[in-house]
């Protein structure tokens, strides 16, 4: 079942907010904040942030890839001494001079931010504040994560109390702001925005018809000039027509305008001008007050002959400019449908069991008998409930089945388009969707805690990640609305002064006669330059692709940091693999068991199992299943320590027992015993003929003790992932090179990758953990993109130092933490979907930005007058307003084109991976296992 993985995966959405604990920083020029995953790893795998550690026991996950058991793993000894070993491993791997201080996230929800000017205005505000180290804003979800310097501590301030500061600072500046409650679920989160929006496009929507009223209003007036085109002169001079075009008519028409549906959009630009953060609100205010005044002074002032026309201009260049904000609402709240969605998979009710104990009722619905139930709110089952999930449900929390066989559809978080089989003891994710028969549950995580909510909480963070191209667009954004004002104050002083001298045929064109004609030409190109602009358009080109294509990741089952590493995955050029669990299933089984003279295979077996029985590693699994396959009855160790690369050292009973690699056992047994090793391979290698040829690509694991040194050799074979040869040839066709790494030993790794089709020469065997950190790090001083892709602690450094670290979903936390891609459908066909979402997603920045600039580019000097000498076209107001719109539309309609471009999820994946099954069957593992005495006689 992949509801472990997922769980794992959501665990490690932890880093990226203060809703989920501490960031991991991505400072230029260093790998990947070793420290947070050294704090990581001392907090013990799984890392979970903010959230509630669960009990003891409380999370399982599967010990044999081929049957339904689970054995508890969450609160072992172990693995406490395990995790922070790791990650000190990574952490030196890693470390550099000169690190930044630890920081920890807050998110601020802000509202207020209408354009990118806006979003740059919050953003430097922020970073004035003392104890702020960094911020990211985004203008699409009115989001702020505020990176708080935790070791600043200014004034013994906390991080909550330094981010309140800073969101009582941007409240005082229009900007109103607030913490963001830890304990809101990402349900919570999506359902008040979502609910936000609704009423600001119900508001939107009044307004709109109202000021599109006047607008009709207004036409009426012009109507009569089509009436005396078509000959009908007595209807274009009734009392009404002479009424409509009273100037005064036309003053009250802009009046109204202007306070009514005009009203935010005025009082907002107003008061962002005087707060020295001016916005696309306050061109738009520029633009139609000075329209107004010039129309007011015409109409009342007999010497002050200008066009009464201007009255109206205020009435048409706000109904354009709502209806472009309407339609750009609208446009917005697409693109953030995939997360919206995302939350909505968890039901409003839950058919909870009243007594679980009691005698079964008579069945329901003629399948099975079930207790008594109820409908109660999802929101009210808590963890240890027992629920009911019929067939065509969704299931509404996270659980372990307690009985029922059904099948699972967890397409919706994986992006796997296929039935998963369940029965008694699996574990099921809230948001899946049962078929085939009902199944009862008890339930582990709810609300917050569930996976579905921490899968929402990491996509969240993730959009208010910026990618690096966004930089330059904010801080051209931030000064964007000066620069359009001094371009509309050049524009009225060339015109008003020269312009008409030097091209008096511009007068002609815009049919300006008498001696107020420069001063009505001048101002209206200048309104022309104020309302055309459109900063909104450079704020939104990254968020809204970025958003898209977080969310529709994460409904694909690829989960990404942020806009960062989207950026990122587009110029990746070289993968790295690693081997056991990434190219291969991770399902190890046991071939064989070599024991040395009057040692039993399966006290070998036994006391390995042992030792590896807390340890989070596919070899670890493969031992001790099989050791419970055999019946052998396995000692508990009192105390074990992981040296990643090397193997494992753990006390049972009054033994010392070593497992791993055969140099370190040795050296850990101390005691000199190559000879007993050549005797044991060249004894195992004879013995094992009569019944299975030994393959070059199985695994082996030495197993010694002190007293005795190396006393075994357990030889465990793996299947090439089915879809392992078809990525693979992909990746190479796109002009990728991959290549594997791996600690396993030469034979085995040249071996699967013959198989898997990667060249020999790309392929390294015997890589130590801290050498795959630096054999990353040489690429990357070569000039190449690094993505390295694993599973496991021994991965977490090379994770950390790559360009981008892609953790399959089936690994461990402290493998996510380095990560900046998880991939939640554990198959290696996602490392292919992962960087053509990046490629696709850059391409569609670049494009939001390149129109962005080429707008204004263009826009603005046509607004200006640059066309009307030559040919004659001049803009009116209104006609520019509606264009200012229309770029933010084309801006947020190109990304959320993005949708398309990526297609359904997971459908190419499994189809390809069937053809590419002939791959994995040269690998895999055959189903009997046997040990043998180095006299060659079974144990």
């Amino acid at each position: 079942m992949l509801a472990h993985q997922l769980r794992l995966a959501a665990a490690r959405a932890a880093p990226l907010a203060r809703a989920a604990g501490t960031t991991l920083l991505r400072s230029p020029g260093r790998c990947r904040a070793a420290q947070s995953l050294a704090a990581a790893g001392a907090a013990r795998l799984p890392s979970l942030g903010a959230w509630q550690r669960p009990a003891a026991g409380a999370w399982l996950r599967p010990a044999d890839g081929s049957k339904r058991e689970w054995r508890q793993y969450a609160a072992s000894a172990v693995e406490e001494q395990q995790a922070p070993a790791a990650a000190q491993t990574a952490a030196a791997a890693v470390a550099a001079p000169g690190d930044a201080p630890a920081t920890e996230a807050v998110v601020l929800d802000v509202r207020g931010m209408k354009c990118g000017g806006c979003s740059a205005a919050v953003k430097r505000m922020l970073l004035q504040q003392p104890g702020v180290a960094g911020a990211a804003v985004n203008l699409l979800t009115e989001t702020a994560v505020v990176q708080v310097a935790v070791q600043q501590g200014s004034g013994g301030q906390s991080p909550d109390e330094l981010a309140a500061a800073a969101a009582e600072v941007l409240t005082s500046k229009g900007f109103p702001a607030q913490l963001r409650s830890v304990e809101a679920g990402v349900a919570d989160d999506a359902a008040a925005l979502s609910e936000r929006k609704q009423e600001e496009l119900k508001k939107s929507t009044r307004d709109l018809a109202f000021a599109w009223g006047l607008a009709l209003v207004c036409c009426t007036h012009h109507l009569g000039h089509m009436l005396h085109a078509m000959g009908l002169h007595q209807f274009a001079h009734t009392e009404f027509m002479h009424a409509l075009g009273n100037p005064w008519v036309s003053g009250a028409l802009g009046a109204l305008a202007l306070l009514g549906p005009g009203r935010p959009l005025l009082v907002d630009g107003a008061l962002s001008l005087v707060r020295g953060a001016p916005n696309m609100n306050s061109l738009i205010a520029l633009g139609a007050s000075t329209s107004f005044a010039a129309g007011a002074a015409s109409a009342a002032l007999p010497g002050f002959v200008l066009d009464p026309s201007f009255l109206e201009e205020p009435v048409m260049l706000l109904a354009f400019v709502l209806l472009g904000r309407s339609l750009e609402a609208r446009a917005r709240a697409a693109a953030s449908a995939d997360l919206t969605a995302l939350a909505r998979l968890i039901p409003d009710s839950t058919r909870l069991v009243l007594d679980p104990g009691a005698a079964p009722r008579a069945p329901a619905n003629g399948t099975a008998p079930a207790a008594e139930e109820v409908l109660v709110p999802t929101t009210t089952v808590r963890a240890g409930d027992v629920v009911r999930v019929l067939p065509g449900e969704r299931v509404p929390v996270d659980g372990v089945v307690l009985s029922g066989t059904a099948s699972v559809d967890e397409s919706m978080l994986t992006g796997e388009s296929r039935l998963v089989p369940v029965d008694e003891g699996s574990p099921l994710t809230g948001g899946t969707l049962a078929y085939e028969a009902p199944l009862t549950l008890r339930a582990t995580s709810t609300g917050p805690a569930s996976t579905l909510a921490g899968i929402g909480r990491l996509v969240a963070d993730a959009q208010s990640r910026e990618a690096p191209v966004q930089r330059l667009a904010d801080v051209v954004a931030g000064k964007f609305c000066y620069g359009v004002m001094a371009a509309s104050a050049a524009t009225f002083g060339f015109w008003s002064l020269a312009g008409t001298d030097l091209f008096p045929q511009a007068l002609d064109a815009v049919e300006a006669v008498g001696a107020q004609a420069p001063l009505l030409l001048s101002l209206k190109l200048a309104i022309d330059v104020l309302v055309v602009a459109c900063p909104c358009a450079l704020g939104l080109a990254t968020p809204t692709a970025v958003l898209v294509a977080s969310s529709a990741g994460a409904r694909r089952g690829l989960l990404l940091r942020g806009g960062d590493v989207i950026e990122s995955l587009a110029e990746v050029d070289t993968v790295v693999l690693d081997k056991t669990g990434t190219l291969t299933e991770g399902r190890l089984q046991l071939a064989s068991v070599d024991a040395e003279a009057g040692i039993s295979g399966d006290e070998v077996l036994a006391l390995a199992a042992a030792a590896e029985r807390n340890t989070r590693h596919p070899l670890a699994d493969a031992l001790v299943a099989a050791a419970e396959a055999r019946g052998l009855e396995v000692p508990e160790a009192s105390s074990s320590q992981t040296a990643p690369g090397d193997g494992v050292w753990a006390v049972v009973g009054d033994r010392h027992i070593a497992v791993g690699r055969r140099e370190w056992v040795q050296q850990r047994c101390a005691a000199d015993a190559s000879g007993q090793a050549a005797e044991l391979s060249s004894s195992s290698s004879s013995s094992s003929s009569s019944n299975r040829r030994e393959r070059s690509s199985d695994t082996e694991v030495w197993v010694g003790w002190t007293g005795q040194g190396v006393a075994g050799r357990l030889m465990l074979s793996d299947a090439l992932r089915p879809d392992a040869a078809h990525t693979v040839a992909a990746l190479q066709q796109a002009g990728l090179r991959v290549m594997l790494l791996s600690g396993d030993r030469p034979e085995a790794v040249q071996a699967m990758a013959a198989a898997a089709g990667i060249a020999a020469e790309d392929a390294r065997a015997g890589v130590r953990p801290e050498q795959k950190a630096e054999f990353v790090r040489s690429l990357r001083a070569e000039g190449r993109r690094v993505a390295m892709v694993g599973d496991g602690v021994n991965d977490a450094p090379a994770l950390a130092c790559a360009d981008v670290g892609v953790a399959m979903g089936g690994g461990t936390a402290v493998a996510g933490d380095a990560a900046g891609v998880v991939l939640l459908g554990d198959r290696l066909g996602q490392v292919e979907e992962a960087l053509s979402l990046g490629r696709s997603t850059l391409a569609k920045i670049k494009q939001n930005l390149a129109w962005a600039v080429a707008y204004n580019f263009v826009g603005v000097p046509i607004a200006a007058g640059a066309l009307l000498p030559e040919y004659g076209i001049a803009l009116s107001p209104s006609l520019a307003g509606g264009m200012m719109a229309l770029s933010s539309i084309a801006v947020v309609t190109n990304s959320i084109s993005l949708r398309w471009t990526l297609g359904s999820g997971g459908s190419s994946t499994s189809s390809s991976s069937s053809g590419a099954g002939g791959g994995g069957s040269a690998a895999a593992a055959p189903s009997g296992s046997h040990a043998h005495q180095l006299g060659g006689s079974t144990s």
